[in-house]
């Protein structure tokens, strides 16, 4: 089997995927500062200084972390993790992913999941998305790059309480497909 990088650099025609590091807090912070990016999420206060660095600690010791940087400016405009799911970590998951609302639309999105998705697929067959029930953005992003809605639902704790979220999964098969 393939030891699988959970932090690798990616480089695609708009985007570089690259490890998130400890001094990326100003940039990273900058790109999630908006309201508007987190209202459909879970934890809207996100755009806080408080409520981003819970966020910015969780994803620096996930040690699956990636910036986005836009190649063009070389800005940090985003990020998302992978992360081994379940007791067994026999589901690679990715998420937490954030763009600065530029860069909302498609194309970014787009090529960041199919970035993450074929180094992933160099290790798996399958990748789930928790994302919460209520997150109506999150779940039609994941639609369009064709992500497939599954019977699954999970629990995640956000800051103390219990969210129900449900499963999307793409697999490599429809990739190459």
């Amino acid at each position: 089997m393939i030891r699988f990088d959970l932090q690798p650099r990616l480089v695609g025609n708009l985007l570089e995927l690259r490890p998130l590091r400890d001094d990326d807090w100003d940039d990273l912070f900058l790109a999630g500062s908006d309201p508007l990016i987190w209202e459909g999420h879970p934890a809207r206060d996100r755009y806080q200084a408080e409520a981003f660095r819970e966020y910015f600690r969780d994803a620096l010791d996930s040690r699956g972390a990636l910036v986005a940087l836009e190649r063009i400016s070389g800005r940090i405009i985003g990020s998302s993790r992978y992360f081994w799911y379940g007791p067994e970590q026999n589901e690679l998951e990715i998420g937490w992913t954030f763009l600065a609302r530029p860069y909302w639309g498609g194309e970014y999105n787009r090529e960041m999941k199919r970035l993450m998705l074929d180094h992933a697929f160099q290790c798996v067959e399958r990748v789930i998305f928790l994302v919460a029930t209520t997150n109506r953005r999150s779940r039609r992003a994941l639609e369009k790059i064709g992500g497939r809605l599954t019977d699954r639902i999970e629990t995640r704790t956000i800051r103390g309480t219990d969210l129900e979220h449900v499963v999307y999964e793409i697999r490599k098969a429809r990739m190459s497909a």
